[in-house]
């Protein structure tokens, strides 16, 4: 049997399945849809995007989970810099009754209902709650790199019954944009929290976004490989039902992560390297 260790190391690369694109406007959704190029009955997420960015800043993301026999979609709203949360958690729900409604590609392609997840970034990792808070059909939520919203993620969180993996950098507290730990604490199912050394949130986004002609921000491999195991991972199990990747998706041992207990005091919990902790002093 595989260890999680060359689990991640597989799942951090594409998957055996071709991927096809589609555009959710043509049913009404602004955004966009990546699926395999065949199958029925199909696990399906949608992902909410984070501040200012858009759905195609995780083209190559949700490309990734298409390969690994996931319909991965995101809506391409809420766009600015004042945007609604309760807005876009409201559009992660219409990018799933779409996902479960139609019939996609060529009509070879279906999503169960059954089988539903919703995973986010930054803004988007939060609205994920919200999202799942309002439905009863969702049976899975990740949040990658939480940020604060209103209303409260954390609030909604406390309802949550499903399970979770919450994602976030070395840095052991919070701050105005982070809501990593508060976010972990407060949910209310079974729940994965793991810190990621060397990481940043800004790693997880793809292609040419506004700041970074200020310098601020930049793709980072590591980052994006290690996330991309552990999500796809953590929704292969939970909405696919695949037991091999039950360890990974869970509090297994992995490379540069640390499972934390949100609950325990800061003094107690694990240890970044002395490198991961420079450079979330300088913000790198």
């Amino acid at each position: 049997m595989a260890t999680p260790k060359k689990l991640a190391a597989e799942l951090s690369k594409r998957g055996p399945h071709e991927v096809l694109r589609g555009d959710l406007a043509l049913a009404g959704q602004p955004g966009v849809v990546y699926t395999p190029a065949e199958g029925y009955n199909l696990p399906g997420v949608a992902f909410g995007h984070g501040w200012l960015l858009r759905g195609d800043h995780y083209t190559n993301t949700l490309k990734h989970l298409a390969s690994w026999g996931i319909v991965a979609a995101a809506p391409d709203t809420e766009r600015g810099p004042f945007p609604s949360h309760r807005g876009l958690a409201a559009d992660l729900g219409t990018v799933l009754d779409i996902m479960t409604g139609v019939r996609l590609g060529t009509g070879n392609i279906s999503v169960h209902p059954d089988k539903l997840a919703v995973a986010g970034h930054g803004m988007g990792a939060s609205v994920a709650v919200l999202a799942a808070a309002s439905r009863s059909d969702i049976k899975a939520v990740a949040a990658l790199f939480p940020a604060p919203t209103v209303p409260s993620a954390e609030d909604a969180a406390q309802s949550l019954s499903v399970p979770g993996l919450v994602l976030g950098d070395s840095a052991m507290t919070d701050s105005l944009n982070d809501n990593t730990l508060a976010l972990a604490g407060a949910w209310g199912g079974p729940s994965t929290f793991r810190r990621i050394d060397k990481a940043s949130s800004d790693g997880m986004v793809e292609g040419r976004r506004l700041l970074s002609p200020l310098g601020f921000g930049g793709t980072e491999k590591s980052t994006v490989e290690v996330v991309r195991a552990l999500l796809t991972a953590f929704l292969l199990f939970h909405i696919s039902g695949d037991k091999k990747y039950e360890e990974l998706a869970g509090a297994a041992e992995l490379k540069n992560t640390r499972v934390i207990d949100p609950h325990a005091p800061i003094a107690e919990q694990p240890k970044p390297s002395a490198i991961s902790a420079v450079r979330a002093v300088i913000g790198r």
